[in-house]
């Protein structure tokens, strides 16, 4: 079952942020919620129809990697953080599983030694303005951050 969680007010240098939890359980049916609650988002600061596309796509390789890769066959869940400030969009893709080598081939979303099927990473760093991979916070599974700065 899919978890959603909004806390309003977090202050951000006297700017409210606008933050959204959304948990699903680690399989493909279920992205689609993702991309859902980022075009609810965008009604709370509008974003423009191609900005909010390529989000969408990078959103999509960021989930998609935790699904298809993070568990294998067993359950488990992906955690996505959306925070929206009044200049940037953060969203943030959180697993417990397996993890990956950001320094591997493909890992690092460089082309020029991209494995077959790593593109995403590579999608994600041409839309986004900041990207950062690792662990989770408690040293397991994987986490991708990215940022998107926000037309005034």
């Amino acid at each position: 079952m899919a978890a959603i969680g909004l806390d309003e007010g977090v202050n951000d240098s006297a700017a409210a942020i606008r933050e959204v939890r959304l948990t699903i359980p680690a399989k493909p049916e279920y992205i689609t919620l993702c991309r859902l609650a980022l075009t609810g988002i965008s009604r709370l600061r509008p974003l423009g129809d191609e900005t909010l596309a390529d989000l969408k796509l990078a959103l999509t390789e960021a989930c998609s990697n935790s699904v298809r890769h993070a568990y294998g066959d067993a359950d488990g869940s992906v955690d996505i953080r959306y925070e929206l400030h009044a200049d940037r969009l953060v969203i943030e893709v959180a697993d417990n599983g397996a993890g990956f080598d950001p320094a591997a081939p493909g890992g690092d979303g460089r082309v020029d030694e991209l494995a077959e099927g790593g593109l995403g990473i590579a999608i994600i760093r041409s839309i986004a303005d900041d990207v950062e991979i690792g662990t989770g916070e408690d040293g397991r599974g994987s986490r991708l951050r990215f940022v998107k700065v926000l037309d005034a």
